[in-house]
This record gives structure tokens, C-alpha cells and sequence, in this order.
């Protein structure tokens, strides 16, 4: 591990705009120096308000290894464009260059290298820092947590939520929305938000039985910082009872609902508000439609798909922030708002190296604290890894392979599924894998692993279903996830195709036979969004399959042909 002092700078944007000027030249902001935490942090501090933003935590509070996708393919208007764009050509559009910091933050090349020499990433701790320096240079900074907060680890599991609400308490927000964790189940959801300190938003979610807002989640909320009154609008994740299990909070209803956004809107500026800043968790892309269909919406803090992006994209009058996921970054954003109006914007994405921030003592102890009733449980070694584990991808991912294994395995299946889920650190070639590891990438309220008979139609019309949720044209009919991951079969894939057409050359791998439409295949699989679903924790299956293999070493996953991208 390099020291502290031999660090090299990780080449974040510290842009700015005034008017509609473009945000200056990249490649000038690039050059490599020896980094500090002071350099980290340093900042040009601009105009009268300050936003911080965090995002898609999934209960991470420790440092982790977190590998960026090599495969993040945008369909229609967005091909090609951000955050479509990956590896060597994200490094070409903002300057990085090979090998640096930069690369290692944000893009998947040589990573296990690089990550051996730059180390872990995030840790609430770190964030603490980062978060207290930005207040110590304007204290009436906004903090705002765009949601999957409360979601994807083994305390967090084991407490229903309550280690991570306790430490994102002591960073004092001033607002947050929501996805996973109402995946808690609405009783859960709601004992927290009643407590919570701050506020809990959502103009999107409803009472479903009467269609009308949820009194327990307001949709917006006021603040006066820097003389400026800003109005913040909470934007929840819009497909929840299609994503996830409908049954768990069956009271709440969801859906973009742009007609109310923009009622929303209007409202708060009527009421006087300066600035309006949609705190949501739509995902990149609906993101960006709706900045087309809403009017009035100056910044949009953008989560769900786990973008980290080092400058804002403008549509139209909107400025869309992306900040990463897993406690890896933390985006400071200032403004210049004069007479009503934003005159301009200053931004950094802020990486989380962990050997390089100085922890917060106070939140450190806290989070030792939360996991020091299972700390034998997390620390328990379950196996080795000679291959790198990783989630992100369009269509796989190693993470997802060895649990694709588990799966036909342990349940004795033909073929396997595992959700397209983006959340889930990574482990390094030669890293022991503990159950805190095994958690991090299944950890959730209905994990069961079923085992069920699906004819060779049914399942393709299961990945068809799936593609057309990641790869529709139109933003507003895709869920923001990745695809299905699929064990025991491949198949090939035309990305430009409409549903129905789109898959094809379904293949049997141990047999290399075509799955034939009538015939049956026992099928094995987990998160499955029915009620009543039986089978064995997915944790417990993956346990017990790695301790039987000992070290994981898995050959490269070349199933999936991808074509049109």
C-alpha cells in the first residue's frame, strides 16, 4: 500500500459555469501531483449556496473495493453519451490517463492492479470527513441522501436498518428519498421515518388506496441558506412494486409522475423559491427525460444507477448530478443564485480514498459500535478467491457467476438466475471471502433461493421481459438495472431489436443443445418478487458452495453474445 504522502491525485472536475458557458478544459484539471487530504478536498468555494450529495450507500459503512462496469450500454438518444461510455473512451472524454488514480476511480481496466496499489474506497467515517471540511468552509451546506441508504449488508439485515439510520443520523441530513428501503417492509419503513431528524421526501409516493399524496412522506421541503430560499422535491425510485415485491408495502403506490413534479414545482415557486432542486432516485436516463418534460428544475441529484460522473450534464436549463454509490464518492456542489435565478454552478466529485481521508473518530467508534455484536459473524472466513469478484456489467458479472454456480450446485438446476442488481462490492485475486463478503451481494428481505420447472418458452420470455426493462428506447420504460445473469445457458443478444426479438440462440451449456420452447429445464434462482416464495437463504447456498470449493478460480464468462451495441 502507498503511503498517504505518495498518493497520487485522483483528476476530479472542479468545474464551473457562469451563464451557459461550457465547463472548461479537462485535460488541464488532469495533471497527476502528489495528493493530501487538503488537496483532496480543496475547493474554489463559489457563489452563496452549497449542496452536498450522496448517494446509493447500500449500508457500506467500511471501505470496500468497488470495480466501475466495462459494459454500460445506452439504447436510443442515448448511445454513446453519458453515462453510457466506459473504460478507455470514459478515459479519452474527460483526459484520464491510463493507469492513474483517475482510471482507478471511475473506469474497470487493470483494476485489481491498481486497486492493490490505491487501495480501499469509502467508509462512512471518511465520508464524515469530507462532509464536516465542506461545512467548515459553508456551514449551511445542504447534505441530501438520494436513497438505497438503508439496504445490502449483514448488520444491516440483522438490525432491519437500524446500524446504518444511526450513522447517517450522527452526518445530520437534512433530507433523503427512498428505493430499497422500503423493501423493509412499510411497517419498518415507516416506525424509521417517523424518527427520523430530517426529512423524509417523495412527490411521487401515494396512498395507493385513495391515490393521493402519503401524509408520512411530504414532497418537498424549504430551506433558507445563503439568503437564498431553496426548495428541495424528493423523487423516489418510480417502479417499486414492479422491481420489488409489491407485497411488502402494498399501502404505497409510486410512478414518475411528472404532472405532479411539475405541479410541484410551480407550487414552490410561487411560494418563493430561488433555487429548486430535485433530489431523486429515478436513474440517469429518466433522469434526463424528465428534466425535458418538467420545467423549472434548476439541479437534479440523480441516484438508482450507481453513475459516478465528474461533470454535471446539462439538459435544456437542468444541471444532473451523478455521485457514484457504495460511500466511493461524495459530490460538493455550489451555486450563484441572484435574483431568483441560478447564475451559475461550481462542481467536484469527490473520490473516497480510504488511505488518504483521515476517519471521523466520533463516526468510526459509532459504526464499531453497530458491529460489534456480529463482529465474529462478518469476520468468519468462508473461502479464497483467485478470480475477481465483481457485480457490475450489463450482463455479467463474476459476483454473479459463482453464485450462478451456487445455484445449479447446491439446488441441483439445469440453469440458474441471478438478478441484474448493481449494487455489491468486489474482492480482489487472493482476498479471503468472509460472510460480511457473501453478504454485500445478496443481502435483502427475500432472498430465498427457489427451485422450480420452467419450459425453454417461459424463460425466454423472462429475458426478454428483463431486456426490454434495461434496453427500451424510451427511458420511461426501463428500471435502471442490469440483466438477468444467467448459469448453465447462453444465449445472444441484439440490443437494437423490440421486444419479443431481442434474444435468441438460447444454448444449454453442458449439453450444447438449443433450449427447445416445449420442453421443461429445472431452473434455480433468488429475489424472487412473489409472495411466499420457499427455498434456502441465497447467503446460506452461496456459503456452502464456496466452503466446498475452498479457493473460487473461474474461467472467463463468454455465454452472453451482444450484438447492436
Amino acid at each position: 500500500m502507498i503511503s498517504r504522502r505518495d498518493f497520487l491525485q485522483v483528476s476530479m472536475a472542479a468545474s464551473a459555469l457562469y451563464g451557459t458557458s461550457g465547463f472548461g478544459n479537462w485535460a488541464k484539471l488532469a495533471a497527476q501531483q502528489a495528493l493530501t487530504q487538503d488537496d483532496l478536498l480543496k475547493f474554489d468555494t463559489f457563489g452563496n449556496v452549497s449542496l452536498i450529495h450522496i448517494t446509493d450507500i447500500h449500508a457500506q459503512l467500511k471501505p470496500i473495493y468497488f470495480r466501475e462496469p466495462s459494459i454500460n450500454l445506452g439504447v436510443g438518444a442515448a448511445n454513446g453519451q453519458m453515462p453510457h461510455v466506459t473504460g478507455a473512451d470514459f478515459r479519452k472524454a474527460y483526459g484520464i490517463e491510463d493507469g492513474s488514480p483517475s482510471a482507478y476511480a471511475l473506469t474497470y481496466d487493470d483494476f485489481s492492479a491498481l486497486a492493490k496499489g490505491y487501495g480501499k474506497v469509502g467508509g462512512m467515517d471518511r465520508v464524515a470527513t469530507v462532509v464536516n471540511a465542506i461545512r467548515a468552509d459553508r456551514p449551511d451546506a445542504l447534505l441530501l441522501d438520494g436513497g438505497d441508504t438503508w439496504h445490502g449488508s449483514y448488520t444491516c439485515h440483522h438490525t432491519q436498518g437500524q446500524d446504518v439510520v444511526n450513522v447517517m443520523n450522527a452526518l445530520k441530513p437534512d433530507a433523503m428519498t427512498f428505493h430499497w428501503e422500503f423493501t423493509l417492509g412499510s411497517d419498518r419503513v415507516n416506525e424509521i421515518v417517523e424518527g427520523l431528524p430530517f426529512a423524509a421526501l417523495g412527490q411521487n409516493i401515494f396512498d395507493a388506496e385513495w391515490d393521493e399524496p402519503a401524509e408520512l412522506f411530504k414532497p418537498y421541503k424549504f430551506f433558507e441558506r445563503g439568503g437564498v430560499k431553496i426548495a428541495v422535491i424528493g423523487q423516489a425510485f418510480p417502479y417499486m412494486p414492479i422491481a420489488n415485491p409489491r407485497w411488502m408495502f402494498p399501502e404505497y403506490s409510486f410512478g414518475i409522475r411528472d404532472e405532479n413534479m411539475q405541479a410541484m414545482v410551480d407550487e414552490v415557486r410561487a411560494a418563493g423559491a430561488e433555487l429548486v432542486v430535485c433530489l431523486s432516485h429515478n436513474g440517469f436516463d429518466v433522469d434526463k427525460k424528465m428534466a425535458t418534460r418538467v420545467k423549472g428544475l434548476d439541479v437534479i441529484l440523480s441516484g438508482h444507477t450507481h453513475d459516478a460522473l465528474p461533470e454535471p450534464v446539462q439538459v435544456e436549463q437542468t444541471f444532473i448530478i451523478a455521485s457514484g454509490s457504495n460511500s466511493k464518492f461524495v459530490s460538493r456542489i455550489d451555486l450563484d443564485v441572484r435574483d431568483g435565478k441560478m447564475m451559475g454552478i461550481r462542481h467536484k466529485l469527490i473520490p473516497i480514498f480510504a488511505d488518504v481521508i483521515t476517519p471521523d473518530a466520533t463516526i468510526t467508534k459509532l459504526i464499531d459500535d453497530q458491529r460489534a455484536p456480529y463482529k465474529a459473524e462478518l469476520e468468519e472466513v468462508i473461502g479464497t478467491t483467485d478470480t475477481l469478484l465483481y457485480r457490475r456489467g450489463n450482463f455479467n458479472g463474476s459476483w454473479d457467476d459463482l453464485i450462478c454456480d451456487a445455484l445449479i450446485n447446491e439446488r441441483e438446476a439445469d440453469i440458474a438466475m441471478s438478478p441484474g442488481v448493481r449494487w455489491g462490492p468486489s474482492i480482489l485475486p487472493g482476498q479471503e471471502i468472509t460472510r460480511e463478503d457473501i453478504f454485500n451481494v445478496t443481502s435483502m428481505s427475500y432472498g430465498e433461493a427457489y427451485r422450480s420447472e420452467m419450459t425453454g418458452e417461459f424463460i425466454h420470455t423472462i429475458l426478454e421481459d428483463v431486456a426490454d426493462n434495461l434496453f427500451n428506447p424510451d427511458p420511461y420504460y426501463q428500471q435502471g438495472g442490469d440483466m438477468v445473469r444467467i448459469g448453465g445457458m447462453g444465449y445472444r443478444i441484439d440490443v437494437t431489436k423490440p421486444q419479443g426479438d431481442r434474444i435468441t440462440e438460447m444454448t444449454l451449456l453442458k449439453t450444447g443443445e438449443a433450449i427447445d420452447p416445449s420442453k421443461t429445464y429445472v431452473v434455480a434462482g433468488w429475489a424472487s418478487v412473489n409472495e411466499g416464495t420457499e427455498g434456502p437463504q441465497i447467503w446460506d447456498v452461496v456459503e456452502s458452495h464456496i466452503r466446498k470449493q475452498g479457493t473460487i478460480k473461474l474461467d472467463p464468462n463468454n455465454s452472453v453474445e451482444v450484438v447492436g451495441a
